[in-house]
């Protein structure tokens, strides 16, 4: 149907009458734009009326590769970092205002950000902290708040809770202002049933698999697209193109990559059907990520494609050229899961759960992996991160300080998810605000300082990023000191001969002096101590550096005597400066 004169504004949907002469109404599958929830129609919109200012990032991002570049990203949900009083005029384009936007409804009295709004707070304090780049959870238009997004009914319209397509573009080019990436959730494995959506969409089992052994997640309530259908899979995989082309997005972090790759996923026997082969994996689901991945890479080189992958499957982050599934990044699930039970139990008990420590180093080189603590690790009776952590008030602002530190020293890039850089107690709830009251209490206000120094010193240290994915980037200095709950490692980088010396205490006992072996004679200096005053910490320390002794350990020619502090993490680095003014 061709309707002449139509107007941006125009509000319309799709009547479908079928073979049995049932209606449905449905939003328009390619929609630019929805009304806010609960309406449902499409909107008519032009997407070229947007002057972007966004030119030396697009091109510097162009020629970079991210696999050597710093990656610290911070992991947001648009509807509850803050919001903002129902009675406050919403910020429009041109400084223009309006009094009433879609309410939080379980919040009363307040209402959501605004996409401009966002760019004038969320990005200052983004990049206070000195992240790279912002995830966004899932901004496609979904229906229901407390799916945060994972439920997509409109894979072309970013949700119209925060504002116009306009809107978004302007936060994106705001981010990009700033030396800010933006990565979004993409969700292409499954969708819900609403009836405006894509499910039974003219009368038939035109998106989805027509099998429930095959079409529907019942423990999610949704439905599976069949991959193995042309026009869906190019449905997808322009939309993936669409988020790149249109919004300037640079990145993806594809959500339950998993349940894409398995025919049994979350399925008991009896309720799934083999592949062709006779097997579980979903051979149509790995060749639809291997297109999508090969054309947006073909495309936009220099953007990330992260896989929320939690199985073995092999080479999820190798090129399609060799097989692999062709994303740049997998979230390393295993490190997570090794993390949170160490850091969960009594430090004493640590000393026998040191492969905790040390075994993501078994797998570090299989695949290109980003260390991720997630939305996930802080709902449905997790607890947040600063909750999991054993002791008193002080030994869990410390664990929290010795978790992070040891997260950004470890090879991988790095995710972590709002509200965990202040220390909040309460899990993440999507109704309401974060807890910002606590940056009131000094503790808490510390916790925010010591990110903020965390990520300034990983993104100033080459050291600590050029080689997340090369085995010349880490060596163990020692990891079998399971007595003390001690590692000590070592970072290198790949342009010079530049290293850093790694120490790890994950016990609350202090060691006065604690050798470790070094490589090279001369001054390290301490960059980076997690127990320092100004972190909440005990300040025990080694004064600023420490000068090496001619003493052979651990397979190295030189060692270090080391005060090491409790639940602490030091960063030291040979001066090479000061060592040859002194040595000559």
């Amino acid at each position: 149907l061709f309707i002449p004169e139509i107007g941006v504004g125009e509000h319309y949907k799709y009547e479908i009458k079928n073979f049995e002469g049932h209606i449905y109404e449905k939003s328009d599958p390619y929609g630019f734009q929805q009304e806010p929830r609960p309406k449902t129609a499409s909107i008519v919109t032009d997407l070229n009326t947007y002057s972007w200012t966004d030119e030396d990032w697009m091109e510097k991002r162009r020629r970079s590769d991210p696999l050597t570049q710093p990656v610290s990203v911070y992991e947001v949900h648009l509807g509850s970092w803050l919001h903002a009083s129902s009675a406050e005029p919403a910020k429009l384009p041109n400084g223009e205002t309006e009094p009433v936007v879609i309410v939080s409804e379980l919040k009363p009295g307040a209402r959501f950000l605004t996409y401009r709004e966002l760019a004038d707070r969320l990005i200052p304090y983004v990049k206070e902290l000195g992240y790279t780049h912002l995830e966004l959870l899932p901004i496609a238009e979904h229906p229901f708040d407390g799916s945060w997004g994972y439920q997509v009914t409109g894979y072309y319209a970013p949700t119209s809770r925060f504002g116009s397509p306009e809107d978004f573009m302007y936060f994106v080019d705001k981010c990009h202002e700033n030396d800010l990436g933006v990565i979004v959730d993409w969700v292409p494995g499954h969708f819900p049933k609403d009836g405006h959506g894509l499910a039974f969409f003219d009368g038939s089992h035109l998106y989805e698999h027509s099998d429930p052994r095959k079409g529907e997640h019942k423990g999610w309530g949704t439905l599976v697209f069949n991959y193995g259908r042309h026009e869906v899979s190019n449905f997808l995989a322009a939309n993936a193109l669409f988020w790149f082309d249109k919004y300037h997005i640079d990145g993806i972090r594809v959500d339950a990559v998993a349940s894409m790759l398995y025919n049994d996923y979350c399925r008991e026997p009896g309720e799934w059907l083999p592949n062709k082969y006779g097997g579980r994996e979903n051979l149509e689901a790995a060749d639809f990520l291997r297109q999508v991945n090969h054309i947006i890479f073909s495309y936009f080189p220099g953007i990330l494609s992260i896989a929320e992958e939690s199985t073995s499957w092999p080479m999820v982050s190798w090129p399609t050229y060799t097989g692999g599934l062709g994303f740049n990044l997998k979230w390393d699930m295993g490190w997570m899961h090794d993390m949170l039970d160490y850091f969960s139990m009594d430090p004493w008990f640590r000393q026998f759960h040191q492969n905790n420590i040390t075994f993501s180093m078994w797998y570090n080189h299989s695949e290109n992996f980003m260390l991720a603590l997630s939305h996930d690790e802080v709902v449905h009776g997790k607890s947040n991160i600063i909750g999991k952590m054993p002791g008193d008030t002080w030994q869990k602002l410390a664990n929290v300080r010795c978790l992070f530190s040891y997260m950004f020293a470890h090879p991988g890039k790095k995710t972590m998810f709002m509200s965990m850089e202040f220390g909040q107690w309460s899990e993440w709830n999507d109704w309401t605000d974060l807890q910002w009251d606590l940056l009131q209490h000094e503790g808490h206000q510390r916790l925010k300082r010591f990110f903020q120094d965390l990520n300034h010193l990983y993104r100033s240290e080459p050291v600590l990023y050029t080689q997340d994915f090369a085995q010349p980037g880490f060596e163990w200095i020692d990891c079998s000191d399971n007595r003390h709950s001690v590692v000590s490692f070592i970072r290198r980088d790949q342009d010079s001969d530049d290293f850093a010396i790694v120490v790890c205490n994950f016990t609350p006992q202090p060691h006065s002096h604690y050798r470790i072996g070094v490589p090279q004679k001369g001054f390290y200096t301490e960059l980076f101590n997690s127990d320092a005053r100004p972190y909440g910490g005990s300040n025990m320390g080694n004064l600023g550096g420490k000068w090496t002794n001619d003493w052979s350990l651990h397979s190295h020619p030189y060692s270090l005597d080391l005060c090491l502090p409790p639940l602490g993490v030091l960063i030291l680095k040979l001066d090479k400066k000061k060592t040859a003014e002194v040595m000559g």
